[in-house]
């Protein structure tokens, strides 16, 4: 054995015996409130990545998805084709706001889409309920944030784990949040002239 591997060996050990220390005092286990959130790409797909460590564990689990969905995706296609028994897929939006174009209709699609989420997170069968795009109903205030953040505080089952999503998350559900991920955008193909791309984008 050369210095280089035993001094490498001996710094590999005591990182092993300190990272098991810590974990060690991990045993807790609770539902979570996760936010994905920032200007770059990447916050559904990470979300729908969590959905789907859910539906190969066969743990129940929902989606629920605001503004955008009116859109199909490569996401909705799966699990509405293969794993609608065990992830109930509610597209409850018609499109992106400036598409609606229409404040009262997109706000009753909210509030709608909210309805559901509720019914969804209060059922203790499901794991997880992911409410996609939600940050962006509460920015533009088609949800009240404060019923939210008491829905989500008051009423969450205890073991239900709670995933939203979109861009400029509001503090309230920042603060409340067990973890929470800003995507930040380094480069976007879209700025080269490049379109939203199947397998990429949706």
């Amino acid at each position: 054995m050369t210095d280089d591997t035993a001094r490498h060996n001996e710094k590999m050990a005591k990182k092993k015996a300190a990272r098991d220390k810590i974990m060690a005092t991990k045993s807790g286990e609770k539902g979570l409130i996760v936010v994905h959130t920032g200007k770059g790409k990447g916050k559904s797909s990470a979300a729908f990545g969590m959905i789907f460590r859910c539906i190969a564990w066969d743990m129940p689990c929902a989606v629920v998805q605001f503004i955008k969905g009116g859109m199909e995706s490569g996401e909705k296609k799966l699990i509405t084709e293969k794993f609608a028994d065990i992830c109930p897929f509610y597209a409850m939006g018609e499109g992106f706001t400036w598409e609606t174009q229409d404040r009262a209709r997109d706000i009753e699609m909210a509030e709608a889409a909210w309805e559901k989420a509720k019914e969804l997170i209060r059922d203790t069968r499901n794991k997880m309920v992911l409410l996609d795009e939600i940050n962006i109903a509460l920015r533009y205030e088609y949800l009240d944030i404060d019923a939210v953040i008491a829905f989500l505080k008051d009423e969450k089952p205890p073991m239900t784990h709670v995933v939203l999503t979109g861009r400029n998350a509001h503090e309230k559900l920042l603060d409340i949040a067990d973890l929470a991920t800003e995507m930040e955008l380094l480069k976007h193909p879209f700025r080269g002239g490049i379109k939203a791309q199947r397998g990429v984008e949706f």
